[in-house]
């Protein structure tokens, strides 16, 4: 909503501007002032500010105060930002969901395609060349980096993921040029994973981080060379919250390099194998239940 608010600007009146201005400065103020002390605020008439409410898409001022209320509260700190102590699972699945779909769409509006490009090109590199691609994370980012790892085997590429400090510190003393260090952080400040950063980049290998803008590790992966940052920005405070947004973002980050990868591979080489893996799989699972599995003509394999 504030970022709705921020791209209308330019198209506003010059009064409503000023309103728009005050909503900016101070949302949570805006949200539970009246009406008169709004417009002495902004230097307006009442009735701009309720033509501002309206410029913007909304019905009035209460209908505007009412949702601006939704967008700037803190939710349940330690548990999700985006619900109330008294939400019905209804309301949770509509702010969870919505939450996240926000969040996933922020990132495809604001990624660096070129960052984007030079982390696939890298890695598709050290997979080709048969070097090592490794995953480090800590905690939940720990969870993130064994995905990326089962992702990334799938492709015939030499991958790991270590989520334990002193084995990070391990792995990271052993890579060479030509090796990628995939460092995932939901803040961007674990002593462990910049420690990890460090030895990486004395190696000589490249440096992926995907992390908050920033935080310690972005600024590192900012100003050091063979350092890519992907930027993973969110609203949730990492020292209030259980990482939620954070992680569905890293994984698609993920997906992201990994099919971007597979692409760079060709799929020649990789097609064949990744149907043979699926082949073999099948016959790990238990026949499909239902009518189907019993009719001889199904063509399913």
């Amino acid at each position: 909503m504030l970022d709705r608010i921020k791209a209308s600007i330019p198209a506003l009146p010059p009064a409503e501007q000023r309103v728009a201005k005050l909503v900016l400065a101070d949302p949570r103020s805006f949200a539970s002032l009246p009406v008169g002390e709004l417009a002495d605020r902004a230097h307006v008439s009442k009735p701009t500010v309720v033509r501002f409410c309206r410029s913007v898409g909304y019905d009035g001022l209460a209908d505007f105060k009412l949702k601006l209320a939704g967008n700037v509260n803190e939710g349940v700190p330690f548990v999700h930002r985006s619900v109330d102590d008294d939400d019905k699972a209804g309301d949770i699945v509509v702010k969870v969901v919505d939450n996240a779909v926000a969040a996933l769409l922020r990132y495809r509006n604001a990624a660096a395609g070129q960052s984007v490009e030079r982390a696939i090109e890298a890695l598709a590199a050290a997979g080709r060349g048969g070097h090592r691609i490794e995953f480090y994370g800590v905690g939940n980012s720990g969870i993130v980096a064994q995905d990326a790892q089962h992702k990334f085997f799938r492709l015939g590429v030499t991958s790991a993921a270590v989520s334990d400090g002193h084995m990070q510190v391990m792995s990271a003393t052993m890579l060479k040029p030509g090796d990628c260090a995939v460092i995932i952080s939901n803040s961007g400040r674990s002593r462990d994973l910049l420690d990890v950063a460090e030895i990486a980049r004395k190696k000589g290998a490249t440096v992926i981080v995907i992390t908050a803008s920033g935080s310690l590790l972005a600024l590192e992966a900012q100003n050091a060379p063979h350092h890519i940052l992907l930027a993973a920005d969110h609203p949730e405070d990492a020292d209030r919250y259980s990482p939620m947004v954070s992680r569905l973002l890293h994984l698609m980050i993920i997906d992201i390099l990994t099919t971007g990868v597979a692409l760079r591979l060709g799929s020649a080489a990789l097609r064949p194998m990744l149907q043979e893996i699926k082949k073999n799989l099948r016959a790990k699972r238990y026949a499909a239940a239902g009518p189907s599995s019993n009719d001889s003509s199904s063509s399913t394999p």
